[in-house]
């Protein structure tokens, strides 16, 4: 998140985390090689940035699944209204409890 807000160094993208540099410079790395986020290095200080492209295919694969799931969704909205609307049709035709059997 920090990333965010523009470029920052590894040390101070760390500070807020309970790790040695060194553990921390592997996640750097993990996201260095997804191309998520670009470092260079310039004396002893590694700056990062984030790669937005890199989420592109991200985002396209979200928005694919998000398709897919309110398709999903608005068929069982309409399933469950069935149901529905047949249980009250049901209910309808079935006399009512409160009137009396002839004779009794």
């Amino acid at each position: 998140m920090r990333l965010c807000a523009g470029e920052a160094s590894v040390g101070e993208l760390a500070d807020p985390f309970d790790m040695a540099l060194p553990s921390f410079m592997k996640h750097i790395h993990v996201l260095e090689t997804s191309g998520l986020v670009q470092s260079e290095k310039s004396g002893r200080v590694r700056t990062c940035r984030l790669s937005p492209d890199a989420l592109l295919g991200a985002e396209d694969w979200f928005q694919q699944q998000r398709a897919i799931w309110e398709a999903r969704l608005d068929r069982f909205e309409a399933y469950v209204m069935k149901l529905k609307k047949e249980k009250e049709q049901a209910a309808a035709k079935r006399p009512s409890r409160t009137t009396k059997k002839k004779g009794s």
